[in-house]
């Protein structure tokens, strides 16, 4: 699809998203919601996922070693891809188009599809449970709430998250097939 007939396709979902993105939001209003969220968020900048890359050597050698390596090729993959695409659609994020949403944080950087964060902490999520399933009852709850809070902090739309969550899937399933 031609960079520009994406930018038309986007725009008339901001018009379907849009009322949803705002009542999403509305619960940053309560302050436990913002705190909870707004943690999650900064945790899943690469904090997290960063201390689970160092973790793994440590616990499972070589093997724990090896899945770090595809966290990091894949996370390196990503950014490329999402910075690409963002520069490509300049999307911009809920609380620029309506005045209504707050961005309960500050956003890494100017546009909005697809989200970094849900691209990053989904493909993480697959890689580490495909070695290692015991890892599913933390990881999948906490990718779960990192992409939530992308919509409740008013930095995304369901499509953006939606975009990178698939995103995530396939890079992480190529790598996996890959290697």
């Amino acid at each position: 699809m031609p960079a520009s007939r994406l930018k038309l396709t986007l725009l008339r979902m901001d018009r379907i998203e849009g009322p949803w993105c705002l009542k999403i939001n509305r619960a940053g209003h309560y302050l436990p919601v913002r705190a909870l969220f707004a943690t999650v968020s900064r945790l899943g900048d690469g904090i997290f996922w960063y201390g689970l890359m160092v973790l793994l050597p440590v616990l499972y050698g070589f093997e724990g070693l090896m899945v770090s390596l595809k966290m990091g090729l894949v996370g390196f993959v990503g950014l490329y891809f999402y910075k690409y695409v963002k520069s490509r659609t300049s999307r911009p994020r809920p609380f620029k188009a309506c005045d209504e949403i707050a961005d309960w944080v500050p956003p890494l950087d100017a546009f909005s599809f697809p989200s970094g964060h849900t691209l990053h902490a989904v493909a993480f999520t697959v890689l580490v449970v495909s070695f290692q399933p015991a890892f599913g009852w933390v990881l999948i709850p906490f990718t779960t709430l990192v992409a939530m809070s992308r919509v409740v902090l008013g930095l995304h739309y369901p499509s953006d998250v939606l975009m990178g969550a698939s995103a995530g899937v396939l890079f992480s399933s190529l790598c996996l097939w890959m290697w």
